[in-house]
């Protein structure tokens, strides 16, 4: 059974920092695009940032670029997202997901596994 379960989420202060963790399991995405997306109720679940496999490419939305780093361990079959700067703006919750696609997509639908997702909340 494939599974992508997200920790490290929290509880912030603005300007604060978090770092977090998605932990795939049942088969290996070493070959496999990843990336992070959030969603607020009533909102579209939008892309924050995504990976290559190798890990040599990536993507990070306008909006959380030069705060938030993406990055992964295919040995560890883990995917990361370095959250610093953080902003009531950026509260959500947070889901890891995977693609069966070659190239980094930014689209909900170019991804096939998805996690359940971490509540961040970012006070002001």
């Amino acid at each position: 059974q494939v599974q992508l379960v997200e920790s490290g989420g929290g509880l912030v202060q603005a300007g604060g920092s978090l770092r977090l963790s998605c932990a795939a399991s049942g088969r290996s995405f070493s070959t496999n695009p990843m990336g992070w997306f959030r969603q607020v109720p009533g909102k579209e679940r939008e892309c924050v940032a995504t990976i290559s496999a190798s890990g040599g490419s990536t993507y990070a939305a306008d909006y959380v670029k030069g705060r938030f780093t993406i990055s992964r361990d295919n040995a560890e079959n883990t995917v990361y997202l370095q959250m610093n700067n953080l902003k009531p703006d950026d509260t959500a919750i947070y889901y890891c997901a995977a693609s069966r696609r070659q190239g980094i997509g930014v689209f909900r639908y170019e991804y096939d596994y998805w996690g359940q997702g971490t509540q961040v909340t970012v006070s002001s």
